[in-house]
């Protein structure tokens, strides 16, 4: 037999020998392959597109805003086909996101009801809430001018406390708890967090959204560490120049202001303390106008978390993919609020207790300005130019 021959046989008695690697039957399972035909998105959410209110019920969002919405960010969330499967569509990755904001149910749950595999969903998720953030903030958050913390501050006028450029607070999202975290997003609540710091206006729109920091921190050091608190300590936020109260140009130019409660002690308006004292009248009032404003504050973290359930669970995603989800909420409510003019309202329960208060720690060292501040707006709200009726019911 010739050489070359030999060789050739030689070869294939080998390949023979060699145990056969088995070949995979089916691409995906079966029940994956039946998406189009039994998916909840092909199905169910195609007959409740006719009908409004439980379209509304199943995705926090009406007809007309789910459409705008996908018009708005369709082209960022859309995937090529490749030569072996087509890729899920822009209006189902959609849907799939905002059906996790809407509930918080776990990705495998959404995975079986949508007819695709949970780690899809789990790329799917926040990758479009990133989208929906990115293609909306410009336009629905933008990072305010000195010309837009002026108009504010005359819609907080309109609510009787002058000079106020937005009302602050923290509220904790409480997660799993990140591999190899140790107590760095335990909370005082004993629950692992991250902590959502905003600044809301008098209209109750979000200005700014940070969601970096640890649930251990208190109100105070998370705002001191957050990139608004820096840019406040810094000088770098664009706040017009003080400016006198109405009325009471003999007060001389006051600064302009953010309104928080005790717990912030960095150049915020905040009550005076003594819950167990008789406090003065003038005090007394001072506190009832400070915390009218800061209602807002209150309101306007209740709405989302109405809205969107997944506040209403233990979130087991990564502290970066909160972020992306947690963002995507407060942009969105937003978008609704200005471009659909939306109206206030709580979509279900009382939310509130779904979003636990910052620790109140650390909160005893405000800064000589922000006391000489506040003493001329106790002073001014106590003044014939300052002074509105409600106020005398503080008794």
């Amino acid at each position: 037999m010739r050489p070359a021959l030999r060789k050739v046989v030689l070869i294939a008695l080998l390949g023979r020998d060699q145990p056969r690697r088995k070949r995979r039957s089916v691409w995906v399972p079966r029940w994956l392959k039946s998406r189009k035909q039994a998916g909840e998105f092909h199905r169910l959410i195609q007959e409740l597109r006719l009908f409004g209110e439980e379209f509304r019920s199943y995705f926090h969002l009406d007809r007309s805003q789910f459409d705008h919405l996908l018009q708005m960010v369709g082209a960022r969330i859309t995937r090529m086909n490749n030569n072996y499967r087509e890729s899920i569509s822009p209006v189902e990755r959609l849907a799939i996101c905002l059906r996790f904001l809407a509930t918080g149910d776990s990705y495998r749950t959404i995975g079986f009801s949508f007819r695709v595999g949970w780690s899809t969903v789990a790329g799917i998720v926040p990758s479009v809430a990133q989208a929906i953030w990115d293609c909306l903030v410009g336009e629905n958050m933008p990072v305010p001018k000195e010309e837009d913390w002026r108009a504010i501050a005359a819609e907080f006028l309109e609510r009787n406390f002058p000079n106020c450029l937005g009302s602050i607070d923290g509220k904790h999202v409480v997660i799993q708890a990140p591999p190899c975290s140790g107590s760095q997003f335990y909370n005082y609540k004993g629950t692992y967090s991250v902590v959502l710091l905003a600044v809301v206006d008098a209209i109750y729109c979000f200005r700014v959204v940070d969601v970096d920091a640890y649930g251990k921190g208190s109100d105070g050091v998370t705002l001191r560490d957050s990139a608004f608190g820096q840019a406040l300590q810094d000088g770098t936020l664009d706040i017009p120049p003080p400016a006198s109260l109405p009325g009471a140009e003999d007060l001389g130019p006051v600064p302009h202001v953010f309104v928080g409660d005790e717990a912030f002690p960095l150049r915020l308006m905040r009550p005076y303390a003594g819950r167990q004292l008789p406090l003065p009248k003038p005090v007394r009032i001072f506190n009832k106008r400070l915390s009218r404003a800061r209602l807002v504050v209150e309101c306007t973290f209740g709405i989302p978390a109405a809205r969107w359930r997944m506040y209403w669970r233990v979130l087991g995603l990564s502290p970066s993919n909160v972020d992306a989800c947690v963002k995507a909420t407060r942009v969105l409510h937003n978008y609704l609020r200005r471009s659909f003019q939306e109206p206030l309202r709580m979509e279900m329960g009382t939310p509130n207790g779904h979003l636990p208060d910052v620790t109140r720690a650390g909160a005893n060292n405000a800064p000589r300005q922000a006391l000489q501040v506040r003493e001329k707006l106790t002073t001014y709200f106590s003044s014939p130019a300052g002074e509105v009726p409600w106020q005398y019911a503080v008794e």
